[in-house]
């Protein structure tokens, strides 16, 4: 088990083993998950957002401002 001290300020260093098995450097982000109560997971937040464009496809056929609003009154949302 790997362990780090937390400083006066709230700063921990992330030993070098766990960096290298999250493939991180200096400068690099990390995000703080909570999975339960008390327990986080620590991840890695190394690839940019561009990496995203275009996962998402165009619909094949726009949508109308009725087809929305009935889909919205479908759904119950009300203002």
């Amino acid at each position: 088990m790997t362990t780090a001290t937390i400083t006066s300020k709230g700063q921990v260093t992330i030993p070098k083993d766990v960096r290298t098995r999250l493939g991180i450097d200096a400068g690099d982000r990390v995000e703080f998950i909570e999975i339960q109560d008390g327990v986080f997971q620590i991840v890695a937040v190394t690839q940019d957002v561009q990496v995203l464009k275009g996962i998402v496809s165009w619909p094949k056929k726009p949508v109308t401002i009725e087809e929305m609003n009935q889909a919205i009154t479908d759904m119950g949302i009300s203002d």
